[in-house]
């Protein structure tokens, strides 16, 4: 009997392109690493911290967010932190991963930028030893301003060889695109390439900046191009790739349901969409977690969800080679 839409779409190979590897610290990972480095967290326990999970808006998540990242000290820590994620990620069937991190969360508190890389690095070491493949995403942190990334780049030049691309997050309200506009001009002159948050909480406009300024070439999210019929026309013209995260902008009331996630619209209206899980241990789950919620609320068809998975393998960074295999294991897939 062949695959139900549902059961092909957790068994397909994809990749993941939005993914904060500090969003993918679990309660359970939280409370061993706070005991690892004498910490106390501000929660009597796992379940009280469940139950801080109940968001608002996006910074009610950054604040939590940032609260529980205190446990994160040594390149231990960031390894397992890594490797807890891709084994999960395994699990779903994801071959490829392009991960952000936020080094300015962890230099603030004291934390050596190098021990940030050296952990994250060896845990995708551990990563291969699964067959999935990942790159590393520097983020800069646009509510701390213009100044405060020029720093973080400085302190992430003698890494570059470890790090695969920038990009731009945190809260949108209040900082558009064009703030890091010199930032980025330097990391373009590295040969890095760039992508964007960008149409979440933020306007349409937005995107435009992301690509016209930055000259990111994915945008994060872009949900809300829908509101201006020129900006989709431009983002289906161009093929930018868009990297959705539905779990996440239901959470964070970007959309007050499943049902009213613009994502039919987007795919209807020619869009590169990916599927992503954004802050997974944070918004309800990893990548099949969002699938199995798209697909109770949009009944999406099997060629629907193997173009999903095509379109995340073309929209990342992959080799010819490795994106070509993965097509091939999809194809064997589509044949069950």
């Amino acid at each position: 009997m062949p695959l139900s839409a549902l059961e092909f779409a957790c068994r397909m190979p994809k990749a993941e392109l939005h993914l904060h590897i500090e969003g993918t610290l679990e309660p359970d990972l939280a409370f061993r690493l706070a005991r690892r480095n004498g910490i106390t967290l501000p929660y009597a326990d796992e379940k009280a911290l469940h139950a801080a999970k109940n968001f608002t808006d996006l910074q009610s998540f950054l604040d939590l967010y940032y609260a529980c990242a205190d446990v994160l000290r040594s390149e231990e820590d960031f390894a397992d932190l890594m490797s807890a994620y891709l084994e999960r990620a395994h699990a779903d069937h994801v071959v490829h991963a392009e991960i952000f991190f936020d080094p300015q969360t962890h230099t603030a508190r004291g934390i050596p930028f190098g021990t940030v890389v050296r952990g994250l690095t060896e845990g995708m070491r551990r990563g291969r030893d699964l067959g999935v493949s990942s790159r590393l995403i520097l983020c800069f942190l646009r509510h701390l301003g213009e100044a405060d990334a020029w720093a973080t780049l400085a302190e992430a030049e003698p890494y570059l060889d470890q790090i695969d691309g920038f990009g731009l997050d945190s809260s949108e309200r209040g900082h558009p695109p064009a703030k890091f506009a010199r930032v980025f001009a330097r990391v373009r002159a590295f040969g890095k390439p760039v992508v964007a948050h960008a149409g979440e909480e933020g306007p349409p406009a937005y995107i435009v900046e992301a690509l016209d300024v930055l000259n990111a070439r994915r945008i994060d999210h872009g949900v809300r191009a829908v509101e201006d019929p020129a900006v989709l026309a431009r983002l289906v013209r161009e093929r930018v790739p868009l990297t959705v995260c539905p779990l996440s902008n239901v959470r964070l009331c970007v959309f007050p349901n499943m049902t009213a996630h613009s994502l039919p619209r987007l795919l209807d209206a020619g869009a590169l969409v990916t599927i992503n899980s954004d802050d997974p241990a944070y918004f309800g789950g990893y990548m099949n977690d969002n699938i199995r919620a798209v697909q109770d609320a949009f009944k999406w068809d099997r060629a629907t969800w193997a173009q999903i998975a095509r379109n995340s393998f073309a929209a990342s960074w992959a080799g010819a080679g490795d994106r070509a295999r993965w097509e091939r294991d999809l194809e064997a897939v589509v044949a069950m």
